[in-house]
């Protein structure tokens, strides 16, 4: 389709994705200058709609960028007044001393958020120092200069039929270009997964790690609501099947939003991580906070875990890479918002030194040094070797060694194993189905537990069915031919959207089906496929999740 004629529009900086990351790189950009043109694009329906409510942000980053944000009444209003770490037993639990805990993973000063209100908010002051924000703009393609650098992308293409074929109300699209292209897209995002292929800036870095994150916002019993107390718990009922966790953050209004995560580098191809997020409600600790309650939206998105080792390198000719599409969450401390707002700062930073000095389409070399000398490098080599740990030797060293490795790097800034390695990618670590048995899950009971259909129509989500599906499967054979015998396709269960399904047909044999108006963008089934066989792309429009503003 390289004969398409789109309209052109030119820009300073274009940023993909108007996340933590993208948003404070614009801001940052127009604070500098505010004759730049930046322009915002979000594949979303607006901004916020693709990002599930419930985090604890560290304020430094936002801090940085924005110093009197309370004053201009940023949505960040509910402070961290009480942390609980629990280690879960299937009757009961423990509860972790504070002061075994390394000052890092302390939440004293922290607040508990809605990262998409934050978000929404964060746009009106970008938009306020004149940046463009394009909602409902999917980018669906890199445009490359004469020299091989990124000098733009294609938005709002539209009117595709299902085979990929340009359909009777086709919209090419435009192209947006910039001296630099930012891409925020946050965890294995399409887009940076081409560009760190095409320019293999994971050459000299371990191999990405993620988890995958699931979340309920609940309105509870008043009399059970306790705002600001912030509880993360481990154990029960992953125990030894897969690492992870939960977290459960008490908002405003008796919202709590109850989150789980599970690490995707898990072996038994038999477990389901939605299920065992069904499953941990159940347990006392938890189902007595949730009686009475009830479930007003659900979600799920892939969480990068890698860490420091993991970040490839953050720029290439004409961009570079920002948050989530680095990697550079903290993953014992479940944070990366403040991170990616750092990241967009020193993005913007160097971009505007690069243009200011006649520069575009090259490197922007001084922001991937800050990335891996400055605070947020100081931040990621703290916990460098927890989530190695945990995966090489089980939670209770990681427990351990993985909490005396913090203490040692926070005391005296070193680390007495040095930086250790991942080993295999999350889908080279699933196993054999003939080496494990199938785990029978509970059926849930429609009160604490939902099935996977009903949770998903609590996110909103919506694709509209006559356009390409934006999951590609290489080889369409493979599922039924390789997955199914060797694995007992796992793509069964490791979505939590139920998108993929084994049909048996008594005619033809079992048949792989891909019900792709279910998915909720959680990116899951790029990483764990064991055949590495599903590429997710961005659908058409500003389709997807549509998480409720609250």
């Amino acid at each position: 389709m390289a004969d398409i004629e789109r309209e052109s529009m030119e820009y300073d900086v274009v940023i993909v994705g108007a996340g933590p990351a993208g948003l404070s790189a614009a801001i940052r950009l127009k604070q500098l200058d505010a004759d730049l043109n930046v322009v915002v694009l979000e594949k979303g329906s607006e901004v916020g709609a693709h990002i599930l409510s419930g985090a604890v942000l560290d304020p430094s980053g936002l801090n940085a960028l924005i110093p009197d944000w309370k004053e201009r009444g940023a949505p960040i209003t509910v402070p961290v007044k009480k942390d609980n770490f629990l280690f879960l037993g299937e009757a009961g639990s423990v509860r972790i001393p504070n002061f075994l805990m390394p000052p890092l993973m302390n939440n004293h000063g922290n607040y508990i958020v809605s990262m998409a209100n934050v978000c929404r908010w964060m746009a009106e002051q970008a938009e306020e120092l004149g940046v463009e924000i394009f909602p409902g703009m999917a980018c669906s393609q890199l445009i490359y200069g004469e020299n091989d650098e990124l000098v733009g992308v294609v938005a709002g293409e539209f009117g595709k039929n299902p085979d990929g074929s340009i359909g009777s109300d086709y919209e090419p699209g435009m192209e947006l270009r910039g001296k630099y292209v930012f891409l925020s897209e946050g965890a294995r995002g399409s887009l940076s997964k081409e560009i760190i292929a095409k320019y293999d800036l994971a050459k000299d870095s371990d191999v990405a790690k993620f988890g995958l994150g699931m979340k309920e916002i609940w309105e509870v019993d008043p009399a059970l609501h306790r705002e600001g107390t912030v509880t993360h718990t481990m154990g029960w009922p992953l125990n030894g099947n897969a690492g992870g966790g939960s977290f459960i953050y008490h908002l405003e209004n008796n919202q709590v939003y109850v989150g789980f995560v599970v690490h995707l580098n898990y072996v038994n191809p038999y477990v389901f991580p939605y299920m065992e997020f069904q499953r941990f409600k159940h347990h006392p600790e938890i189902a007595k906070l949730l009686k009475g309650g009830r479930r007003v939206a659900y979600g799920a998105r892939v969480i990068s875990e890698g860490g420091y080792q993991s970040m490839p390198k953050a720029v290439f000719p004409g961009g570079a890479l920002l948050g989530c599409s680095v990697g550079l969450v903290n993953l014992p401390r479940i944070k990366g918002n403040h991170n990616a707002m750092f990241s967009g700062k020193f993005a913007a930073e160097a971009a505007f030194d690069a243009i200011k000095g006649g520069r575009s389409g090259d490197e922007l070399t001084e922001y991937n040094t800050e990335l891996r000398t400055g605070v947020i490098a100081k931040d990621l080599k703290k916990v460098r070797n927890v989530k190695p740990l945990w995966s090489k030797l089980g939670l209770i060293a990681s427990l351990t060694l993985g909490g005396f490795d913090m203490w040692t790097n926070t005391l005296f800034g070193l680390s007495l194993f040095g930086t250790l390695k991942h080993g295999k990618n999350d889908a080279e670590a699933t196993g054999l189905a003939a080496d494990h048995k199938e785990i029978i899950y509970p059926k849930p009971d429609g009160t604490l537990s939902f099935d996977r259909l009903t949770n998903v129509s609590f996110s909103a989500t919506n694709h509209e069915e006559s356009q390409p599906s934006h999951l590609h499967l290489a080889d369409p054979s493979l599922p039924i031919s390789v997955n199914l015998p060797k694995y007992a396709e796992p793509a069964q269960r490791y979505c939590p959207a139920g998108v993929y399904e084994v049909i048996d047909d008594p005619s033809t044999g079992p048949r792989f089906q891909v019900n792709f108006q279910n998915c909720v963008h959680c990116k899951t089934c790029d990483i764990k496929d064991p055949s590495q066989n599903i590429t997710w792309v961005t659908p058409q429009g500003g389709d997807g999740p549509n998480y409720p503003n609250m």
